[in-house]
């Protein structure tokens, strides 16, 4: 009896043991996060559409950046059985929905360009092109309108050339906008200044943005000097940006924004920011600008496009860029005038008001504005009459104070 009972414990420990090999070898080679970049590369039929729309917008016309160059993503393009299989059955099935359709289709980062604006940065003569880029959806007709008529309005501001562009991807709700194909079509005619996409308008869709953007500006308008980029909720100073230029060098390295240090990835997953260690395992994320816009050379855009190709995919896209920064090895500038968190009143002031005209003058971007005030603070600032030298108890000009060193690092998570 003793001899079958330790036979029998040898046994179970044996099967144990070997099911546990087994299962180890099952999740390396079948785990799609576990896998190496290069094996993802290689694997040529795992790539798939981010997130692709269902139908696309046949009445627009068709322009595809780089014909027959790359591979493109189909939109709507079905998932493989067996891939679907090992990532519902994996540790992602303890995942959000919207991430695990991330780390489905990941990997595809090459979708076909439905409205192209080739000859937006053609030059008439010499002088220097400041495109301004703007960050936007189909259904933010509104905001676009406000910017056009505003801050972003196309001409000669200071010594440059002003252009502009509104980045755009397929609805991910169409039916909230039955008609919105022809009313693209309509405002793409009238503005000539849209570009779209074909892959769906999420947010973890962002980062394709900026990797098709960074593309476009190397193809199309690698004679324009700088870039602003930004989205469509901020307010611009536009003429302070072109006296920030006055003296820069188009053919060096520019990089200049609210730059944020030491953020903390978010691991809870009821954040839109969540990013499980499986995704980024590094406590902290590289130096990065946030999004609410930032301004570079047309030089480092094009250094930037070269290294967005070797760096993975990541779901938040000013991150990313930041990732591409590092690749690059170019640390970015960080200037008190924008303002992606929105304004605190100083305490050098304490009666002014935070939406006063006077805040604002010299400032280059304020994040986080709707409609009425975009238009509000660009008549305030352009009225002939804004006197900023007296105010209340004031004998000199309200001035930010400038910092004349870089500011010590600071730990920030991204707002939940």
């Amino acid at each position: 009896m003793r001899l079958r009972r330790k036979g029998d414990l040898l046994c179970t420990f044996l099967l144990l043991t070997t099911f546990g090999i087994l299962l180890y070898i099952q999740m390396r080679s079948d785990t799609p996060w576990l896998d190496k970049p290069e094996q993802r590369r290689q694997a040529g039929t795992e790539r798939y559409a981010l997130l692709g729309s269902t139908k696309t917008a046949t009445r627009l016309a068709l322009t595809s950046s780089s014909p027959g160059s790359e591979r493109v993503c189909q939109p709507g393009q079905q998932l493989d059985t067996a891939r679907e299989q090992r990532l519902t059955s994996a540790p992602s099935n303890l995942l959000p929905w919207n991430y695990r359709q991330y780390l489905w289709q990941k990997d595809c980062r090459e979708f076909r360009q439905i409205i192209n604006q080739e000859n937006k940065c053609r030059k008439v003569r010499g002088e220097q092109l400041l495109l301004i880029s703007i960050k936007s959806r189909v259904e933010e007709f509104e905001r676009r309108e406000v910017a056009r008529k505003t801050w972003a309005r196309e001409g000669e501001v200071r010594h440059l050339q002003v252009r502009r562009l509104f980045l755009l991807g397929i609805p991910a709700n169409q039916s909230s906008l039955a008609s919105w194909s022809r009313l693209l079509e309509q405002e793409s005619q009238t503005y000539q200044d849209i570009l779209l996409w074909d892959f769906q308008d999420t947010f973890f869709n962002l980062t394709l943005k900026e990797i098709h953007f960074l593309k476009w500006l190397d193809q199309f308008c690698s004679s324009a000097e700088f870039v602003f980029k930004g989205d469509d909720d901020v307010f611009v100073n536009v003429e302070n940006i072109a006296d920030f230029l006055a003296d820069a060098d188009p053919k060096d390295d520019l990089f200049v924004g609210h730059i944020i240090y030491q953020a903390l990835p978010i691991r809870s997953n009821k954040s839109k920011y969540f990013i499980p260690e499986m995704m980024y395992g590094p406590g902290v994320y590289p130096v990065y600008a946030g999004g609410g816009g930032f301004l570079m050379s047309v030089h480092t855009a094009r250094r930037l496009y070269q290294a967005s190709k070797e760096v993975d995919l990541f779901p938040i896209d000013d991150v990313f860029l930041g990732m591409c920064l590092l690749r690059i090895g170019l640390e970015p500038l960080t200037h008190e005038g924008f303002r992606t968190f929105g304004i605190v009143r100083p305490s050098a002031a304490p009666h002014m008001q935070t939406f006063d005209p006077c805040f604002y003058k010299e400032l280059m971007v304020v994040h986080s504005l709707k409609v009425p005030e975009i238009w509000l603070m660009w008549s305030l600032l352009h009225d002939p009459k804004l006197d900023c030298a007296r105010k209340g108890s004031m004998k000199r000009p309200f001035r930010w104070r400038v910092k004349r060193k870089s500011p010590s690092p600071s730990v920030w998570t991204l707002k939940h």
